[in-house]
Parts: C-alpha cells; sequence; structure tokens
C-alpha cells in the first residue's frame, strides 16, 4: 500500500489527507503555517466543515496521519505527493502560482536526495499548461531528475464542495488523471483503483486537458447560478411569476437537470469567481473575448445590489434602519466568508447609512475580523430579528427554514422579509407579513396582502 504526503493543509489537504487516512494509507501533511500544523495533531481542524473532525481525531489517533512542517521530510518518507496548496487571484483575475512554485521547489529539492521512483500529483487549480511549463520544469531543475524517467509527474484536478467535502472525496463522480507520460498515469490509476476498490471511473488525458477540466466543471455551474438569476430578475417584473417554479419544470428535463438552477444573491466561495476570473484572464491573455463568462460575473455581482434595492424599494432610504441578515457564509454547512454575498451587500447596506446587526451559525467569527466592528452580531435569529425594519436571508441554513411568520411579526419593528435564497413558502408568508423575494413577481404578494384586507 502506497505511502502519501499531501503539500498544504488548507480545505482540499486536509480533508483528503484525512479519508486517505481513513482507508488505511500511511499519510503525512505538511504546511508552513505552524497553528494549523499544531491544531491537526491535536486533532482539531483549523476550518469548519461537517464530519471533518470526527475523522481526524480518528485519523490520528490511528497513527495513519501525522502532521508536519518539515515537507523535505514528507516527501522522503512517501511514495507518491500530492500538491494541494492554494491559487489565489491576482487583481486582474489571474491565477498567483506562487504557492505551486514554492511547493515544487522544495519538493524537487527532496526528490534529489531521494533513490527511487516517486509521484507527484498537481491537485491546485491552475491554468492549463502549469503542470508541464512551470511544475514539470521547477522539479527538474531543483531535483536533477527527468520527469517520466526519474520521477513521475501528474495533474489530478479535485471537485470538493465545502460542506460535502469528505462525501464528495470518498464517492465522487469521476477521477480524472491528467498523465504526463503512460508510466505517471498507471501509478496514480493503479492508486486510486485500490482507494476506491474500482467503483468510481477513471479517465485517463494530457495534464492541460485535466487542468481545464476543473475550470470547465466550475465555470458551468456558475453559468447556470447566473441564468437563473437572469430568468429571476425578469420574473420580478412581471405580476404572478415565480422563479422557483420555472426552475422546478426546467430541471425537470433530463437535459438540463435541476442542480444549480436556484435562484439567489448570487455564488461565492473560493472556487467559482476565482476561477471564472481566471477563465476570463487566460482567455484574454490568449486573443479571445469570453463574453458568455463576463456576462456570468457581471450578473453575479448584480445580485447583491438587488436586494439592497429591494429593502430600498420598501423603506424609501435606509439611513438609520435596522436591517437583520441571516447567514453570513457563502454557503451552509461551512464557516467560509470568501466572495460571501453577504460581504457585499452588507458594503452596500452601510455605505446608505443602514444599521446592520447579523446572524450565522458557524461563520460569525470569521466574518467579525472582516467587518471590524462595523456592524453587530446576534447570538440567535431571534436576537437577530429583534427591532429590524428589514430581514434579509442571505444564507439558506436549515435552521432559518423553521422560522414561522408569527417570529418575525413578534421580534421585527416591521415585519418585512427579502428572502434572497427562496427559504420560505410565498403564500404562507405573504399572508402574514410583507414578504419579497428573488425571483417573485412582487404584484402577486401585494394581492394576496390586498385580498387579507378584503376579507377582513
Amino acid at each position: 500500500m502506497h505511502k502519501i504526503s499531501i503539500v498544504g493543509a488548507g480545505y482540499v489537504g486536509l480533508c483528503t489527507a484525512v479519508c486517505f487516512a481513513n482507508r488505511g494509507y500511511k499519510t503525512t501533511i505538511s504546511d508552513i503555517r505552524e497553528e494549523s500544523v499544531k491544531l491537526i495533531q491535536r486533532g482539531a481542524s483549523p476550518f469548519y466543515e461537517p464530519h471533518l473532525n470526527g475523522l481526524l481525531k480518528k485519523a490520528i489517533k490511528s497513527g495513519n496521519l501525522r502532521a508536519i512542517l518539515d515537507r523535505e521530510g514528507a516527501v522522503l518518507d512517501s511514495e507518491i505527493t500530492f500538491i494541494t496548496v492554494g491559487t489565489p487571484s491576482t487583481l486582474d483575475g489571474s491565477v498567483n502560482l506562487h504557492f505551486v512554485k514554492n511547493s515544487a521547489r522544495e519538493i524537487g529539492g527532496a526528490l534529489r536526495k531521494k533513490d527511487g521512483y516517486h509521484l507527484v500529483v498537481v491537485k491546485s487549480t491552475v491554468p492549463p499548461g502549469t503542470t508541464k511549463h512551470v511544475v514539470k520544469s521547477i522539479l527538474e531543475k531543483n531535483s536533477g531528475k527527468k520527469a517520466g524517467k526519474d520521477f513521475g509527474l501528474c495533474m489530478n484536478p479535485e471537485f470538493l464542495r465545502e460542506g460535502s467535502a469528505i462525501h464528495d472525496t470518498l464517492k465522487p463522480d469521476r477521477v480524472v488523471v491528467g498523465e504526463h507520460d503512460e508510466r505517471s498515469g498507471e501509478t496514480l490509476e493503479d492508486f486510486y483503483k485500490d482507494f476506491y476498490n474500482g467503483r468510481v471511473p477513471i479517465l485517463r488525458m494530457n495534464p492541460a486537458s485535466a487542468e481545464m477540466v476543473k475550470y470547465a466543471s466550475n465555470a458551468l455551474l456558475a453559468t447556470k447560478i447566473s441564468f437563473i438569476n437572469s430568468i429571476a430578475n425578469i420574473c420580478e417584473r412581471v405580476p404572478n411569476l415565480d422563479v422557483t417554479q420555472v426552475a422546478k419544470a426546467v430541471g425537470m428535463d433530463h437535459r438540463v437537470n435541476p442542480l444549480f438552477l436556484e435562484a439567489g444573491v448570487g455564488f461565492g466561495g473560493s472556487c467559482f469567481p476565482k476561477d471564472v476570473k481566471a477563465l476570463v484572464s487566460l482567455s484574454r491573455n490568449l486573443g479571445y473575448r469570453p463574453s458568455l463568462l463576463e456576462s456570468v460575473l457581471e450578473v453575479n455581482e448584480g445580485q447583491p445590489k438587488r436586494m439592497v434595492e429591494l429593502a430600498r424599494q420598501e423603506l424609501g432610504s435606509l439611513k438609520g434602519k435596522k436591517v437583520a441578515i441571516l447567514g453570513l457564509s457563502f454557503k451552509p454547512n461551512t464557516d467560509d466568508m470568501r466572495e460571501a454575498p453577504s460581504i457585499r451587500i452588507i458594503i452596500l447596506l452601510l455605505r446608505e447609512g443602514a444599521s446592520i446587526c447579523a446572524y450565522d451559525p458557524i461563520a460569525t467569527e470569521n466574518a467579525k475580523s472582516i467587518f471590524d466592528g462595523k456592524i453587530d452580531f446576534a447570538p440567535s435569529s431571534i436576537e437577530c430579528l429583534k427591532n429590524a425594519d428589514c430581514c434579509m436571508v442571505v444564507t439558506e441554513w436549515s435552521e432559518f427554514k423553521t422560522l414561522k411568520p408569527s417570529i418575525f411579526l413578534k421580534h421585527m419593528k416591521r415585519p418585512i422579509m427579502i428572502d434572497g435564497r427562496r427559504i420560505y413558502n410565498p403564500s404562507e408568508f405573504s399572508r402574514e407579513l410583507k414578504y419579497i423575494a428573488i425571483g417573485l413577481g412582487q404584484e402577486q404578494c401585494q394581492e394576496k396582502n390586498s385580498h387579507k384586507g378584503d376579507q377582513a
């Protein structure tokens, strides 16, 4: 059974390492951040992800997982090394490969001291051509060896969803292997066949194609979100139109499927915004203008603004108005605030003079470091609602879905609900309070409220 090393103890690296270790592989994860390494050594994750902490403790206790600062030592004590470091965006949207290059230098230095065949696998999201033209060159220069002859090289993109990363690692739809040479591809395929007991499709291709698979996948999912948000913006302007009903029927077409056809405040997180921007930047540098992808980003930027516009339509001036924000993380079941729509919504509200009280089950501490005392944080959804002039649902946490209209009526100064994630029943809520939602023709709510008055 192979011994594994993973360079980078971030989201992808740690989730991958924990799953490898719990399947019996001796796994060493290395990181330059001493605090993260110490946390992992104690069996504590540096970030929130469902089921991760329990599996991490189990892996550490079994002895199958260890965390160290020494990258060279990790490589020397393994047969396959995965690079899982971050690839953040630069100001122009292109990819910063600083961490990938540093990792390749350190791995190359370790390979110089090592006898025998070793496989290096790039799992970080990198632009097409990076594995062949950047990583390979650095590895060869620092090791004094040749890829394909003295060591193996593959590109193996990850497709983890935050909030479902353990499931996605253990039960993926497919494994993509971008091989520099046949031996490299066979080595990685054999590893995954053993890890998955031959139950997962494995696709082998060249490294550039494998790199593009990741970008194309995320760009398509982001496009579906911006598409349905465009339809939602049309629906809002037509009485009795509801985008959720439209999306349900459209998604039942097997050619479309319903996944990612959920209108809302837009996408965020560490992948979709970064990867679409990177693909746009790459395309422009290659002399092609990706108009569709540019529109995907433009629509996404407009969704937070739409939430503020809806509040302004009901309250007039937002100066001095208290707005309750339910949900801060970019999606439920994570504490990740990267590119979260809540950030843009809150910034816009603050510019208009509103006061903000926010509540999130998990992400509050991360949000505090972003807003630095500019907004208030509540310990519960009810405390957040108290004396609010308006409430916005920004993240679809399960606990928010159980809130009834009576809760908003009881605690809010003005019971105005703006449902940015379409988690409530329009008929139920519009009978009791002012209910506005992304993708819901607003006159529909007004008519129902007036009907209630007629009946009274």
